[in-house]
Order: structure tokens, then sequence, then C-alpha cells
């Protein structure tokens, strides 16, 4: 009679990666540019993950309550559309 072995998955814990200071003596808009398309990109990320994967289903309004549900500020108009069209390169 065969026995089942039951295997530990290898995968160690998620560590989540460190922090490193964003580079010195770029323009103030840089900056914004930068901190708004991450932002767009966990958003699209929890979206995508709760599956929404047309951009039409990504209104202001799911965007802004998906923020709310993992802790982000709320997003502007521009961030909105920005989360869109990273799911829209994304489909």
């Amino acid at each position: 009679m065969a026995t089942a072995v039951i295997r530990r998955p290898s995968i160690e814990p998620f560590t989540p990666l460190l922090k490193k200071p964003l580079p010195a003596g770029r323009p103030r808009e840089w900056y914004i540019t930068h901190n708004r398309r991450l932002k767009a990109m966990r958003l699209a990320i929890a979206l995508l993950d709760a599956g929404v994967y047309i951009p039409s289903k990504a209104t202001n309004a799911t965007i802004r309550t998906t923020a709310h549900r993992i802790g982000i500020h709320p997003p502007s108009d521009t961030t909105c559309r920005l989360v869109r069209t990273f799911i829209r390169q994304n489909h």
C-alpha cells in the first residue's frame, strides 16, 4: 500500500523589501510623480486581486473604496486615471 507524503512548501515567509531613500537633487515634480505612480501601482494590484480587470469597472468610487480598504489616503482624480491606465496595460 502506498503512503502519501505531505511536503511543506520550501518558500520562505514574506519579508518586505528594505526602503532606500530617494535620490537627492531631483526637481520636486519628479518626487510627486514617483510617489503618485507607486500609489497607483499599489491600487491597481489591489483591484486586480479583487477581480477588477477592466478599466471601465474601476470607477473613481471603486478605486477610493479600495484605497480605504487597504489603508491608503484617498487618491486624486489624476491618480485614479493612472490606476485605470495601469489596469489597461495589464489587460
